[in-house]
């Protein structure tokens, strides 16, 4: 398992583009904490973001992961280009030849996955815990743990999604096809959850019920949006007379979901790999 996982690493390291874009990541990752820096003082209304309470705990957790997980597309970029590289360098037929199985491959690959996916949620972890204890109110150690459902939201969120752009490699071979397609199934969701909750089942949640079974729409009820919790979004609402009655919390049928597909990726990946002629 460690062999597998320091060739894919090698691989990674000694691609320029694929070294810059995950250094990039996690440089962005760390720009969170700049969120807290923002002010707007302007004659008597003040706006400072960090006096909001986005990082107190335990909300920290919600809000940190929900803005982490757009950045995800940096390291989607990673592996489609990673797999598209196989094929365009010839290294899948030469690791092939040196003795690899085509099931060692795609371990090799989601073992891969399944670490950027891990660093990722260490490091909102981490960066968590440190903007918590420089701004929350809320220091308490019961406080500070609750709701870390979150960060195995947001790590599941990641194998997933990167188990997809991982099939989505091996189905087209080429990177800008295979993004070019991620971006046209996100469309064809959104239209079939238009059509389905607006138009099938206006007076229902049998829209809602059936999307939620859908790969993207899964890995997105993961972890909702979080703004429409803070203090002052709600008074604001409760002024306008708009009743907010989101559930926020992690519901672990959504996890399950996920998870379903994410085996489901992979497998196909393997079954597509396995029955193609290199």
């Amino acid at each position: 398992m460690k062999r597998l996982i320091s060739i894919e690493l090698q691989k990674i390291w000694k691609n320029k583009a694929s070294k810059v874009l995950t250094l990039t990541y996690f440089i962005l990752l760390s720009f969170i904490a700049l969120i807290a820096s923002i002010k707007f003082d302007i004659g008597p209304f003040k706006f400072h973001v960090a006096e909001m309470g986005i990082f107190n705990f335990p909300y920290i957790w919600h809000f940190n992961t929900y803005v982490a997980a757009w950045l995800k597309f940096f390291l989607a970029i990673v592996i489609v280009s990673m797999m598209a590289n196989e094929y365009s360098y010839g290294t899948l037929k030469q690791n092939l030849i040196d003795g690899l199985s085509k099931k060692e491959f795609i371990l090799s690959k989601f073992l891969t996955v399944v670490l950027f996916a891990l660093c990722s949620t260490v490091f909102v972890f981490v960066m968590s815990l440190i903007l918590g204890f420089s701004f929350s109110s809320y220091t308490e150690l019961d406080v500070v743990f609750m709701n870390l459902d979150y960060l195995l939201a947001f790590f599941v969120k990641l194998i997933g999604f990167f188990s997809f752009c991982l099939f989505l490699g091996i189905l087209v071979k080429r990177s800008a096809f295979a993004l070019g397609f991620l971006l046209v199934w996100s469309i064809i969701e959104g239209v079939l959850k238009g059509l389905l909750v607006f138009k099938v089942f206006p007076d229902s949640n049998t829209g809602d019920y059936i999307m939620q079974f859908l790969p993207l729409e899964a890995m997105s009820n993961l972890i909702i949006e979080p703004f429409s919790r803070l203090s002052v979004i709600r008074s604001i609402g409760t002024q306008i007379g708009v009743e907010n009655i989101k559930d926020y919390s992690v519901h672990y049928l959504s996890i399950l979901i996920v998870l379903g597909w994410t085996f489901l990726f992979t497998y196909f990946s393997y079954k597509l790999l396995k029955n193609r002629d290199l």
